[in-house]
């Protein structure tokens, strides 16, 4: 039946694309906002008086307003300081007008003002280009949350690991490995990760954390996303959008100093390459040394990200993206302290981690080609090639053995990697009208190839028996069995084969949307399905394929709110024998969400609240009747289900905030009858790890906007994780529990045109915070703790 919804869905785009072609565009207002010397004014707003009808200027100055109704209207472009611009406009039936508005600002003045406006705002209305859907934040039937780069900068994020999840309702980040890779989880699962549209996961320890120097903005999709992601855990994913030329000619040049030996600094170059615009460039530079509160441990990163935008024609742009990103790292597991009788027994800046130990070094390289092409007005074709290399020689730390009396024999294990990945997509998005119903379509075709291959095949202990390594009475010499010396002189695909560590995948995905809109678009139906072929080969080779569907819907109820609904499916290709002998189906999640949106004051700050429930079906465990078969049966189901609320945005002038609550609950509700009141199996009614219950955050920030001290500002935040559920398995001790989680930051800052200074307290009251989980391999608790009071100081010049 779902084939045939596909087909019936398909065959419905290719005959609006052939109606698109041979008709005019209606009912509407169509044009260009020119500078007063006459160029092109970008990224200006056009509204008609009275009413929300609203339009952005393109790169070209361009404009369009479709389904207008016939009479006279007023053309108003306003921008704060300077004189509003108006033009009388009369629109017939079934006509588009054509008008063209000059602003009495010059090019100089426009790019100020644009530049301004940029640095101090907190909400983004659209989504980028990358996340394909061409419709405005608060008439998308989904729950997407936009981190700005004002957002990054104002909190002095570094890196992806380093405190932005406070910017959006119900994430929470595992501690596991650090800085090395950032894995961020919500609605019961862990996010997908992504950069510019494409799905950048090729093991569950990646990507590597990208550094805020290459940064514009990172996009929050909550729930599963049919119209981006092919196959991945509902919970949905984060995109990082990555800083392309904007055609100014501009520069940023930062300086950041901080505890623990913090030294970084960035450079941030935009301009253009030729006289007439065309060939544009953006580079930007990053170099960091920092240690850590935790003695030998230490994570230099550099940063080289060079961009090239050329405009090939009116219609026609291609952008080149190369990105390289090197870090010296000390020992990946260091973080973690071991103790058999509880959390917390040791300070905050305990070490197990000896000053010679060998750290990692990582190479990781990446290149975006893409091609936009306006196909016609209204129509617009996408295309993007990408290519990863990654390389890592390093090692992990994690104890072979743990002791009740405190003593325990620490462990270095090899971990090498080389990672490829090439990803190809190609999509079309379509804006036109069938009598009153506005269709915004959109189609394509995702392809990857993945390929992971680590030697996690060689270990050796620190510590030998009779000479273990004592948390209560620490020798950090050098260890009593030496260090490793690991053989690399086979290749690392070899060794990986010999290990059991190769992961290969490939994917081939097909997809097509669209978006009826009703009442002069005031209601708003997505119905959209996504095919989607897969082979990958982990432990064992797995083939699946899919047609997931997707239904939304949307309704205006005033111009600044919107209520939705949506429901859409992902799945998860899984292999496995299992022991009835049956074939093994994938994991599908299927999400059901409502929630409401609303601009407030002339959309200045916004607020979403969204409700949902996510059902996992058919995940695999090993057979509880013959636990060393390899078998397998289907477990069951699993439940996710929760509320989101997020607020940000200008609240009165120059006070800024960003605020946000979750209630997360994950569940087991069905199991297989085989394993009920077996140990080690989930059993009904089971919380399923790695969430808090609830979480709260919130960024406020207060600047002066007139007078002596004018620019001059404080900041303050807080995050409390409340009813935290760990990692891995439930202690033995039910005494013994993961505490709340609670955290305050403030700052202080100063600013104007040209200079900014940032000074950040983090953890103001020096609270030990931890997080961590009771691990039964070694009949241990483990915590990671955060940093103890610590600040950072930033100066950025523009010029």
């Amino acid at each position: 039946m779902m084939k045939r919804y596909l087909l019936t869905l398909l065959c419905s785009l290719l005959a609006a694309l052939n109606l698109a072609a041979a008709v005019d565009e209606r009912g509407g207002i169509t044009g260009t906002v020119t500078t007063a010397e006459g160029l092109a004014a970008a990224a200006v707003t056009v509204m008609i008086k009275g009413t929300s009808r609203i339009a952005i200027t393109d790169d070209k100055g361009r404009f369009i307003l479709r389904n207008i109704p016939a009479g006279n209207h007023t053309l108003e472009v306003s921008l704060v300081g300077y004189e509003t611009t108006t033009q009388q406009v009369s629109v017939a039936d079934n006509q588009m007008t054509t008008v063209t508005l000059q602003l009495a600002i010059s090019k100089n003045e426009l790019e100020t003002v644009v530049i301004k406006s940029a640095r101090n705002k907190y909400i983004i209305n659209q989504t980028s280009s990358s996340l394909r859907l061409a419709t405005p934040v608060l008439e998308v039937a989904q729950n997407i949350q936009v981190v700005t780069g004002a957002n990054l900068s104002d909190q002095q994020v570094i890196s992806m690991s380093d405190g932005l999840i406070r910017n959006v309702s119900g994430v929470v980040r595992l501690e596991h490995w650090g800085d090395l890779y950032t894995n961020i989880v919500t609605r019961g699962s862990q996010l997908q990760a992504f950069r510019n549209g494409v799905n950048v996961v090729n093991s569950y320890w990646g990507p590597l954390t990208e550094d805020m120097s290459m940064v514009d903005h990172i996009e929050f999709v909550k729930g599963p996303a049919g119209f981006m992601l092919s196959s991945g855990d509902p919970s949905g994913l984060y995109n990082v959008v990555t800083k392309k030329p904007t055609g100014q000619t501009k520069g940023e040049f930062s300086m950041t100093v901080g505890s623990f030996d913090l030294y970084r600094t960035a450079l941030d170059l935009d301009g253009k390459l030729s006289k007439d615009g065309r060939l544009l460039y953006r580079l930007n530079l990053a170099a960091q040394n920092k240690k850590s509160h935790r003695a030998n441990e230490y994570n230099d990163r550099y940063t080289i990200a060079p961009v090239i935008s050329y405009q090939v024609d009116d219609k026609t742009k291609l952008t080149l993206e190369y990105t390289y990103q090197r870090a010296n790292m000390s020992n990946v597991g260091s973080f973690y302290i071991f103790d058999a009788k509880g959390y917390a027994t040791r300070p905050v800046d305990f070490t197990t981690l000896p000053s010679g130990t060998p750290g990692t070094q990582i190479n990781d390289h990446s290149v975006f080609l893409n091609l936009q092409h306006e196909i016609s007005p209204g129509w617009k074709l996408t295309g993007q090639i990408s290519h990863f290399n990654y390389d890592q020689v390093g090692t992990s730390m994690w104890p072979s053995a743990v002791y009740p009396d405190g003593k325990m024999i620490r462990n270095i294990g090899i971990w090498d990697v080389t990672s490829t990945m090439t990803m190809g997509q190609a999509f079309v998005n379509g804006d036109f009208k069938t009598g009153a119903v506005r269709h915004r379509v959109l189609a394509g075709l995702d392809m990857s190839n993945k390929e992971y291959y680590a030697d996690w095949g060689q270990s050796h202990d620190l510590d030998t028996a009779g000479g273990e390594f004592d948390i209560y009475n620490p020798d950090m010499g050098t260890p009593n069995n030496g260090y490793p010396v690991f053989d690399r002189s086979l290749s690392i695909k070899e060794r990986a084969a010999a290990a059991g560590s190769t992961q290969e995948s490939r994917y081939t995905s097909f997809y097509v949307q669209d978006e009826l809109g009703f009442f002069d678009n005031m209601v708003r139906l997505t119905l959209a399905g996504r095919y989607t072929k897969l082979r990958q080969a982990y432990y064992g080779e797995e083939k699946a394929e899919r047609i997931t569907p997707r239904a939304g819907l949307s309704v205006s109820l005033d111009k600044n709110t919107a209520v939705y609904g949506l429901y859409d499916q992902a799945f998860i290709p899984q292999g496995g024998t299992l022991a009835n002998g049956g074939k093994t189906r994938p994991v599908t999640g299927n999400n059901m969400e409502v929630g409401i949106k609303k601009n407030w004051l002339n959309g200045k700050w916004n607020t979403t609240l969204a409700v949902y429930r996510i059902i996992k079906n058919n995940e695999l465990v090993g057979d509880p009747n013959n636990p060393t078969s390899g078998l397998s049966i289907e477990l069951g189901q699993k439940r996710a289900q929760g509320v989101e609320f997020d607020l940000r945005g200008t609240i009165i002038n120059g006070l800024n905030l960003v605020a946000n609550y979750a209630f997360t609950e994950s569940v087991v509700t069905e199991t297989d009858s085989r394993t009920v009141g077996k140990e080690g199996f989930p059993q009904v009614g089971d919380l399923l790890p790695s969430y808090a219950k609830h979480t709260t955050n919130a960024w406020l920030s207060y600047k002066l906007t007139s007078g002596a001290l004018k620019g001059l500002g404080v900041s303050a935040g807080v995050t409390w994780l409340i009813d935290r559920i760990t990692f891995w398995d439930a202690p033995p001790d039910p005494k013994q529990v993961i505490p709340d989680y609670a955290k305050v930051d403030a700052g202080l800052f100063w600013g104007n045109d040209k200079v900014k200074i940032n000074l950040n307290v983090f953890n103001v009251f020096d609270k030990y915070i931890y997080s961590g989980s009771y691990y039964s391999w070694n009949s241990s608790y483990y915590w990671q703790t955060d940093p103890p009071r610590n600040v950072r100081l930033s100066v950025a010049y523009n010029f």
